[in-house]
């Protein structure tokens, strides 16, 4: 476990022109008729922080008493040079103590730490140093990661957040690592409740989980939504069980079997969840007697747990049309929010599209507006059909703007690619093996043309991964399964006709669903 630090420290003066004593903003709370701390309205009084372990061995809790108005955030490093820093956050409303998860540390260190106080008037106190010691991870439970740096290259900076999959019962699957490949957060849960599938930070620093069980590659009729907070503390989840009360409640006749893939955050709190749903045919074109089919609905729920919108794939596409694993039709993986227009983009991995969806904030028809893919909406810059996308994850926007002209991003798994305009398939007789790519396009919703701005062909990885553009123009790409083994990579490359490698994590005995490079562990915060 953590060591334990903590006693009475008073809060230094800023060196600011007209600096405010935090015990005078301590007193003023006071006569508003408000006891802060033990002491109000008493003796003169030295306000206390203090900094205690928590259920997480690389997570530390602050406490430190904030003035009305003000704001807090906690700056940390091995060395008192204060290198990291959480998010600010607010004092409460009556004043009184904040507290603030400080994460991102390195295991068996000893670090410094002290709360930065920014008081109404925008005078700034500092708490004095504190020393926090991070505990131990059991090394059954680490996953088997290998981080390398091409000679001469500096990789981005930020964390690797990682969703895993597989390995050992006491491996962990939700974990975050520093660019050195240090571990410097995990979420450890039950292995029975499912893999992280995905996890992604929200605006106010928790984390939101989706944990799904799958059974010969679909979705089985679990799967838990879970918002926890870096300790690892669970702030709200709920059920698939949950979820189709909800569903029934607002006159919804929608049944789902499985919450799986993405969640997505939307600008008002509200969450989009991609979700599962059965439906029974008869005699469908060569599926004689009935068939169970498989479709992906998107499923809103608002922060008082009530379904405010749904949609599903069954209402909107012709359930004839089945390129690959049917009757599992759709397969949903991605779902982002488009702010420039309040639509939504939705990949459909079994349907080899990327989708936008008619959703206007809410306030849509659900109609598909257009598909991207092979015999989709689109005119390619490439009369070869390989060029297209197949059995992707991870449709996303790589720039700005999402709407009009705009970046997609793909991972391009690439099972059953079309080799040519017979419709031949990669890996069939007298063509090549099937590979798959990270793929950047440009598309044009005017002109309806999409053009294959970059591409970076890799190892066949038959399901997951990810492109994602950094800050300093290079991709990010996970490779999920390499040569379909059990194992994952994650790459920094350029952006260039032929990538060159800045940076490379290997994890060997683990598969990588999704796993992505953030600013830091704290919304607004770049490391």
């Amino acid at each position: 476990m953590a060591k334990r630090y903590e006693g009475s420290r008073a809060l230094r003066k800023s060196k600011t022109s007209n600096p405010v004593d935090f015990r005078a903003g301590l007193a003023a709370v006071c006569v508003w008729g408000v006891v802060l701390l033990a002491g109000c309205g008493g003796s003169p009084f030295t306000p206390t922080s203090s900094v205690t372990a928590t259920n997480n061995a690389l997570v530390a809790r602050y406490m430190v008493p904030t003035p009305v108005g003000a704001s807090v955030y906690v700056e940390f490093d091995p060395t008192t040079s204060y290198g990291f820093q959480t998010s600010s956050q607010p004092a409460p409303t009556t004043g009184g103590t904040t507290t603030i998860l400080v994460a991102g540390m390195k295991q068996n260190t000893t670090y410094h730490m002290r709360a930065v106080v920014t008081n109404a008037d925008g005078s700034i106190n500092y708490d004095e140093d504190h020393t926090f010691t991070t505990g131990t991870v059991e090394p059954a439970q680490l996953p088997n990661v290998q981080v390398s740096t091409t000679s001469g290259q500096t990789p981005a900076p930020g964390i690797e957040l990682a969703c895993l999959n597989g390995g050992t019962s006491s491996q962990f699957q939700l974990v975050a690592y520093d660019p050195e490949g240090n571990l410097i957060w995990y979420y450890n849960y039950s292995p029975n409740q499912g893999i992280p599938n995905p996890a992604k930070l929200l605006p106010n620093g928790h984390m939101v989980i989706v944990l799904t069980s799958y059974s010969g590659g679909s979705p089985v009729a679990l799967g838990d939504f879970q918002e926890i907070d870096l300790a690892g503390n669970v702030i709200r989840q709920f059920s698939v069980v949950n979820l189709n009360e909800w569903i029934a409640a607002a006159g919804f006749s929608n049944v789902i079997n499985s919450i799986n893939h993405d969640i997505e955050a939307l600008p008002n709190g509200d969450l989009l969840f991609i979700a599962s749903e059965t439906r029974p045919f008869n005699n469908l074109p060569g599926y004689p007697g009935q068939t169970f089919v498989t479709g992906s609905d998107i499923v809103e729920v608002n922060s008082n747990n009530q379904v405010v919108w749904i949609w599903s794939a069954f209402d909107h596409l012709d359930v004839n049309r089945h390129p690959m694993n049917f009757p599992d039709w759709t397969h949903a993986n991605a779902l982002v929010f488009s702010p420039s227009d309040g639509n939504l983009l939705f990949s459909l991995r079994h349907q080899n599209w990327v989708f936008k969806i008619d959703y206007q904030n809410g306030k849509g028809s659900g109609n598909i507006l257009w598909r991207v893919g092979y015999q989709g909406d689109f005119t390619l810059n490439s009369t070869n059909p390989a060029d297209w996308c197949y059995a992707q994850h991870d449709a996303t926007f790589l720039s700005k703007n999402t709407a009009g002209t705009f970046v997609l991003g793909v991972f391009d798994n690439g099972n059953d690619r079309v080799m040519d305009t017979n419709g031949d398939l990669c890996g069939t007789s007298g063509f090549p093996a099937c590979y798959s790519r990270s793929a950047i396009f440009n598309v044009d919703e005017t002109n309806m043309t999409a053009d294959l701005a970059w591409a970076y062909t890799l190892p066949y990885s038959y399901w997951g991964g990810v492109t994602q553009l950094l800050p300093n123009g290079n991709v990010y790409i996970d490779v999920t399964t390499p040569n379909s083994e059990d194992n994952a990579e994650v790459l920094q490359v350029t952006q260039t006709a032929t990538p060159q490698t800045i940076w490379q994590m290997a994890i060997t005995g683990q598969t990588s669903y999704r796993t992505i490079n953030l600013p830091s562990l704290y919304p607004g915060v770049q490391w």
